[in-house]
C-alpha cells in the first residue's frame, strides 16, 4: 500500500518548531558516525540514469489512480537514492510482512514518519512503503524496517513471493509526514490514531519518542517529551501489528506511555496479555475528544474514512488545524 499525503492547510504548519507536521524545507538530518558498511552500490545495477528510467516507466505504465509516484510528485524527497540489502524478514500478520534493510549510504537519514520510494531490479512500478523503525535504529546499525501488507500491486507481490535475504534494492526517502522536535522545542503531547497498516509511521514517531525518553533520562537534557497515547485499530488481534513492541513500550514507560487497541471483527478468544489492552469496536469520537489539550499533537494514518472522520471532528472541536497531522493509505 502506498500513501497519499494529506494536510488541514498549507505548508504553515507549527510555526514555533519543525516538530510537527511539515515544513517547506527538509534540512539534512544528523550525520551518523557509525563505520562504513561494506555493500556496493553498483552490484545493486541500478544506476542514477536507470532509476530515472524505473520512475518514468512506473508512471507511464501504471493506469492506476493511486500510482505512489503520481501521487507523491509534488512531495518532497531527499536527493540520496541508496542501494539496501535485505537483511532481515518476518511474517508480522497473516498479511503483512516486515523487512529489515541494511542502507549502505552513510548520507541516508529520514525523520519519523517518513516514507521510502522503493526501487526494486527488474520491477518496472517503484513501491512506497512507511518506515516503521526510529531514525536511532539507523543511526546505530544502518538499518531501516518496513512492514508491507500483500496486495496485488508489483512491488508489494514482490515483498510477500520474491524478495528473500541478501536480495537487493534501492530506497529514497519523501515524506511530510513526521515528528522531528528539537531540544529548545516547547514539551507536547502526542496522540497516534492508528488503523490497519496506518501504524507503520505512527510506529516509528512512538518509537522515536521512547528513544527521546531514555536520552532524557540517561542525560537529563534534549528534547522533554510529554505523554504519548496510541490508539491503534484493526479487523482483529491477529492484525494488529507490532503489539509486543507496542505493549513493551507501554511497560518500559507506563507513566509516559499509553495504548488502546480495538478490534472491529474478532472472532477468537482474546490472548489474556492482550486483553487488558483491548477494546472491541472501532475508535470513538470520545476517546479522542478526552485527549485535547493545547499541548498536544494529532497524527493520524489510516484509510481515508478514517483519517477524514477523525481530522474533521478535531477541528470540529476547535483543536488548531496546525496540531493535527495526517497520512492517507489505500
Amino acid at each position: 500500500m502506498t500513501p497519499k499525503i494529506s494536510w488541514t492547510s498549507k505548508f504553515s504548519v507549527c510555526p514555533e518548531s519543525a516538530m510537527a507536521c511539515a515544513a517547506v524545507m527538509i534540512p539534512g538530518l544528523l550525520r551518523c558516525s557509525v563505520g562504513a558498511i561494506r555493500i556496493e552500490a553498483a552490484s545493486l545495477r541500478l544506476t542514477l540514469s536507470t532509476l530515472r528510467h524505473l520512475t518514468l516507466t512506473s508512471i507511464m505504465k501504471s493506469k492506476r489512480k493511486t500510482d505512489h509516484l503520481e501521487r507523491t510528485a509534488s512531495v518532497l524527497r531527499r536527493e540520496i537514492v541508496s542501494a539496501a540489502k535485505v537483511c532481515g524478514a518476518a511474517s508480522e500478520s497473516p498479511s503483512v510482512k516486515s523487512l529489515r534493510l541494511l542502507v549502505a549510504d552513510q548520507d541516508f537519514s529520514f525523520k519519523a514518519g517518513q516514507w521510502v520510494d522503493f526501487f526494486i531490479p527488474g520491477v518496472s512500478v517503484v513501491g512506497g512503503f512507511s518506515i516503521c523503525s526510529s531514525p536511532r535504529l539507523l543511526e546505530q546499525e544502518r538499518v531501516i524496517e518496513l512492514a508491507v501488507k500483500y496486495t496485488n500491486h508489483p512491488p508489494a507481490l514482490w515483498v510477500h513471493n520474491t524478495c528473500t535475504l541478501d536480495c537487493e534494492v534501492a530506497v529514497r526517502v519523501g515524506g511530510e509526514f513526521f515528528f522531528d522536535p528539537q531540544p529548545a522545542d516547547a514539551s507536547r503531547n502526542l496522540v497516534l490514531i492508528a488503523g490497519g497498516v496506518g501504524i507503520n509511521p505512527l510506529l516509528s514517531i512512538l518509537r522515536h519518542a521512547a528513544d527521546l525518553l531514555r536520552e532524557q533520562a540517561n542525560k537529563r537534557n534534549g528534547y522533554e517529551i510529554g505523554t504519548i497515547k496510541l490508539f491503534y485499530s484493526a479487523k482483529n488481534t491477529s492484525e494488529l501489528l507490532f503489539k509486543k513492541n507496542i505493549l513493551d513500550l507501554v511497560n518500559e514507560f507506563p507513566e509516559k506511555i499509553a495504548c488502546s487497541l480495538h478490534v472491529t471483527k474478532q472472532t477468537t478468544q482474546i490472548n489474556a496479555e492482550l486483553k487488558p489492552y483491548i477494546t472491541e469496536g472501532r475508535i470513538t469520537e470520545k476517546e479522542i475528544r478526552d485527549h485535547i489539550s493545547k499541548e498536544t499533537l494529532f497524527y493520524i494514518c489510516g484509510p481515508p474514512p478514517m483519517t477524514d472522520f477523525f481530522s474533521k471532528q478535531l477541528e470540529n472541536n476547535h483543536v488548531p488545524k496546525e496540531h493535527i497531522c495526517f497520512e492517507k493509505w489505500w
